[in-house]
């Protein structure tokens, strides 16, 4: 393994899948790339509501304003293999991490984490579904998940 790779994977986890999972995962992909690291990356929804469907158009739109091509990705629900699957499994509001707990076998070798837990000042703090908003929320939701991810990468460097 050469000096900047990094054994690890990490699942977002949203809702449906179709907005602040995917934009995390394509940023998270962007700036592993970017870092010339190995991170395996992939999103998923609690619920079952978006399963093999694309981002949201809007979500696709806002990544795709920052260089990001999410338009291939298509929804699916955690599943059990998750669990095996992924070292860090982040969630992206309090009330997905409860549905992640609520799935997550006793024992296991993954780490169980808040997106914005990497941001001083923000240890469990949301980041705010966008569905029902527009364009600008859209936007404001990238930043944050920006920020985050820049920070998830320094941590996962360590």
């Amino acid at each position: 393994m050469g000096e900047n790779q990094v054994k690890a994977s990490v699942l977002f986890v949203c809702l449906g899948n179709i907005c602040r999972s995917p934009m995390a995962e394509g940023a998270m992909r962007a700036a592993a790339e970017k870092a010339g690291l190995d991170i395996h990356v992939d999103s998923v929804g609690t619920a079952g509501y978006h399963i093999g469907d694309p981002p949201d158009p809007r979500a696709i739109a806002t990544a795709q304003k920052h260089g990001v091509d999410i338009s291939q990705l298509r929804g699916r629900q955690l599943s059990d293999a998750d669990f095996r699957t992924f070292t860090h499994i982040v969630a992206l509001d309090k009330g997905n991490m409860a549905g992640i707990k609520a799935r997550a076998p006793r024992q296991g070798d993954f780490k169980l984490s808040m997106l914005l837990d990497v941001l001083e000042g923000q240890q469990g703090e949301p980041v705010p579904d966008p569905y029902y908003g527009d364009a600008r929320d859209f936007e404001e939701v990238w930043q944050m998940i920006d920020q985050a991810v820049a920070a998830l990468i320094e941590e996962l460097r360590d």
